[in-house]
C-alpha cells in the first residue's frame, strides 16, 4: 500500500505529477483514465475529481486535482524540488509557478482546445493569439525567473518548476495537429539545457517506459506510442 494514486493519461498533465513522486523517489500506484471512452466524465472519477480534468492524485488527506496545487503540496510534505519555507526565494518560486500554471498553462490550451473558445471562423485568430501570449510568457520567465531563482531553476537538480516547464516545452513543439512548429525551441537557450539535463535523469526514463514516449520527449518529442501508454 502506498500514500499515493496517481490517475493519469498520457500525456497529459499528470506526467508533471509523476516526474516530481519519481524525482522525489516516492512510491505510488497509477490508474490510467481512458480519454478514449471519456472516462475522465464517469461517475466513478467525477467523484474524486468533480471538474473531470486530469491528474487526480490520491493522497492521505484526501484526492487533489490542480497541478500546481499538488507540486506545491509534495514540496512541502517531503521538502524537496523547491525551496524550504523559510528560504527568501520561497516567494519567488511560489510567483512564478503559479504564472507557469496561471498564465502560460491556460494561454497553451487556448491553442490545444480552440473549439472551446470561439466558433470554427474564429480559430486561426483565437491560435494565433494564443501563440503571441505564450511565447511573450516564456520570454519573460527565460528572462526574469532565471536570475531570481538560481540554484532553483535551470539548475542542476531540478524544481518542480523544470518539470512542470518541460513538459509544457515537449506540448508546444507537437500539439495540436495543424498548428504544431510554430515554436521555436532555440528562442530560449536556458530551457533547452534544462531538457538536455532532465532527459539523463531517471525520473524522465521511468516517464518514457510508463507512458509510450521516446528517450527525448522534451527535445525530439513525438506522440505516445502506443497512444494509451503502458498501465504501471
Amino acid at each position: 500500500m502506498t500514500d499515493y494514486r496517481l490517475h493519469y493519461a498520457p500525456d497529459n498533465a499528470s506526467l508533471i505529477i509523476r516526474l516530481a513522486l519519481e524525482e522525489m523517489g516516492q512510491p505510488y500506484e497509477t490508474v490510467l483514465v481512458d480519454r478514449r471512452v471519456t472516462a475522465q466524465r464517469s461517475a466513478a472519477y467525477l467523484a474524486l475529481n468533480p471538474a473531470g480534468r486530469i491528474p487526480t492524485l490520491e493522497t492521505p488527506d484526501g484526492p487533489f486535482s490542480e497541478t500546481a496545487a499538488i507540486l506545491l503540496l509534495l514540496t512541502e510534505r517531503h521538502g524537496k524540488l523547491a525551496p524550504p519555507p523559510a528560504s527568501p526565494q520561497r516567494a519567488p518560486f511560489l510567483n512564478w509557478l503559479f504564472f507557469v500554471s496561471n498564465t502560460l498553462h491556460p494561454d497553451m490550451l487556448n491553442l490545444f482546445y480552440v473549439h472551446r473558445y470561439g466558433p470554427e471562423p474564429a480559430w486561426t485568430g483565437i491560435r494565433k493569439a494564443a501563440a503571441k501570449r505564450v511565447d511573450r510568457s516564456l520570454t519573460v520567465l527565460h528572462r526574469e525567473a532565471r536570475p531570481r531563482l538560481a540554484g532553483w531553476f535551470c539548475a542542476d537538480v531540478p524544481s518542480v518548476l523544470d518539470l512542470y516547464l518541460a513538459a509544457i516545452l515537449r506540448w508546444l513543439q507537437i500539439y495540436p495537429d495543424g498548428f504544431a512548429g510554430w515554436y521555436d525551441p532555440s528562442a530560449h537557450p536556458a530551457f533547452q539545457d534544462m531538457c538536455t539535463q532532465l532527459e539523463g535523469r531517471a525520473s524522465v526514463a521511468a516517464l518514457c517506459t510508463a507512458e509510450g514516449l521516446t528517450d527525448r520527449p522534451f527535445t525530439a518529442p513525438l506522440p505516445p506510442d502506443p497512444p494509451e501508454g503502458t498501465v504501471v
